[in-house]
């Protein structure tokens, strides 16, 4: 995983792909309001979202500021998507070196006992997010934007944003709130840190317990699970809706729950809660979680564990920045936006608040990194005149399991809905690694790409991924989503043999009655 570098040079030619030629810059100069305001932008918030903003004002030659909260990178550089891949690489590592059957099928055999360093692992992930994050730093001093270190508040008066260290305030024309989100801790769960955590707390991995307890099967139970498996830890999931990965397309859960749950050391509860969570002494006294029944709240049973991961999703870390004062209503933390970022003042029939945005986690129209960035972007387009909407419909999203599970789109649940709904025949094709060659000669044939379309139009709504490199395999496919193309044109387009980028070309050629060899 080359971070320390392609992470800034992707956030930077993204930025600089929407840059305007010399004419443009020539008249963005002329709205620069240096004389009346400190800064022409000013983001609140400095994770992917707000340094994805941040490049794209400075390419449209825009007085720049980012309040960092000190906090350079955001939750995903350090307290998540970065420093959480890392794990996954350095557990997947032991993972296989420990899988005898699989090396032994290619030749390979290793003597002895596979071994690791458990503070080796954790040091592995804090010092890649402690690059990345330097590297981010660095961008935005390099390009010119002034990074104020306090955590920016609104002051109630427009254009005014205070620093919170300092208690200065600043001006700017248009402000960008981008201020994350932080671990959503439920009611009943005492946290320490320590032996019942977050995922900020499971990324330092101050241990690895024998048997832990992970409260939701989302994404981040999903990875986290992965990572304590293959260190040696028996797992249970703790779920309260019906079915574990409740928000994933149910074919995919269903094969997620064969290759990831089913044959290793995981069982798990579903339509439970957590009710009561008592942190334990690692070695002295056990982690106790007292369940109850999801519907009728009767206490069903009580687990005993060494350790509990809280992974009940996130909320958005807006309290105290002074959006009351501005006659802003959030709803559960999120602040309402039109679909040009625009700050609204409540959900329903509310109005725009002038020169006010707010992307990435705080919305709450897609709680990803990469969404946060597209948001910014397409703020700061808005912002210069040029109208921009993001198609939420056309983001990718992954889980880093392995195998790996990706999708765009909605799932076929929901794709059947919309179908009805608006009067169109849904198509459904699929691609199997089971039949192709790289993912053969990997020893990796588990999986399935399934690709749902518009039968009337050919156009692609929809594709869902588990297997080998899944989530690389998905950025064709939302471009496919993002470009309006259909299955027939996908169908023509020539892939790399022997890659595994065929499983997606035999699901696109299967979409209108073609074979794929």
């Amino acid at each position: 995983m080359m971070f320390r570098f392609t992470a800034i040079v992707c956030l930077v030619a993204s930025a600089n792909a929407f840059a305007p030629g010399p004419s443009f810059k020539t008249r963005t100069s002329l709205r620069m309001s240096s004389e009346e305001y400190d800064f022409d932008v000013a983001i609140v918030g400095c994770g992917v979202g707000g340094h994805g903003a941040a490049l794209h004002s400075r390419a449209q030659n825009l007085k720049t500021a980012v309040f960092s909260g000190e906090d350079v990178g955001g939750t995903c550089v350090n307290r998540g998507c970065v420093p959480s891949k890392a794990l996954l690489a350095a557990s997947g590592r032991v993972r296989d070196m420990k899988d005898a059957s699989h090396l032994e099928s290619m030749g390979i055999q290793v003597e002895g006992e596979v071994k690791f360093d458990r503070q080796g692992i954790a040091d592995h992930a804090k010092n890649l997010a402690n690059r990345v994050k330097g590297n981010l730093e660095a961008s935005l001093v390099g390009l010119g934007v002034d990074v104020i270190e306090g955590r920016g508040i609104l002051t109630g008066n427009p254009h005014e944003i205070k620093d919170g260290l300092s208690g200065k305030v600043y001006t700017a024309k248009d402000i960008i709130l981008a201020p994350g989100s932080i671990p959503f801790v439920p009611p009943g769960v005492e946290v320490d840190e320590k032996t019942v955590y977050t995922s900020d707390g499971a990324l330092e991995l101050q241990f690895v317990p024998e048997w832990v307890a992970i409260i939701g099967s989302g994404y981040i139970g999903l990875e986290f699970s992965d990572v304590y498996t293959a260190l040696g830890s028996e797992v249970t999931f703790i779920e309260a809706m019906d079915n574990l990965m409740p928000t994933f397309d149910r074919e995919i859960a269903k094969q997620a729950e064969r290759l990831l749950i089913r044959d290793r050391p995981i069982d798990y509860r579903t339509g439970v809660f957590a009710a009561e969570v008592t942190p334990g002494i690692p070695g002295e006294k056990p982690v106790t979680i007292k369940m109850i029944d999801a519907k009728t709240k009767e206490h069903v049973e009580t687990l005993e564990v060494d350790a509990a991961m809280v992974a009940t999703g996130r909320v958005p870390n807006t309290k105290d920045m002074g959006l009351e004062d501005m006659g802003i209503e959030t709803n559960r933390g999120f602040v309402a936006v039109d679909e040009k970022m625009r700050v609204l003042t409540k959900q329903e029939d509310g109005e725009v608040v002038p020169n006010l945005y707010c992307i990435g986690d705080a919305n709450g129209k897609m709680m990803l990194a990469h969404a946060a960035s597209a948001q910014g972007i397409s703020a700061i387009e808005n912002i210069v005149g040029r109208p921009h909407e993001v198609d939420h419909n056309a983001i990718p999203a992954a889980c880093f399991t392995h195998p790996e599970i990706s999708m765009v789109g909605p799932t076929e649940e929901q794709c059947v809905e919309m179908a009805e709904k608006e009067g169109w025949k849904l198509g459904k094709s699929q691609g199997s690694f089971r039949a192709n060659s790289k993912a053969l000669a990997e020893g990796e044939g588990a999986g399935m790409a399934k690709v749902l379309f518009n039968e009337d139009t050919g156009k692609v709504v929809a594709v869902h991924i588990i297997g080998i490199h899944a989530a690389d395999l998905i950025q064709e496919c939302a471009n496919a989503v993002a470009a309006g193309t259909t299955v027939k044109e996908l169908s023509m387009m020539v892939h790399t043999h022997p890659t595994l980028s065929e499983v997606i070309d035999e699901a696109f050629k299967g979409a209108v009655g073609m074979s794929s060899h």
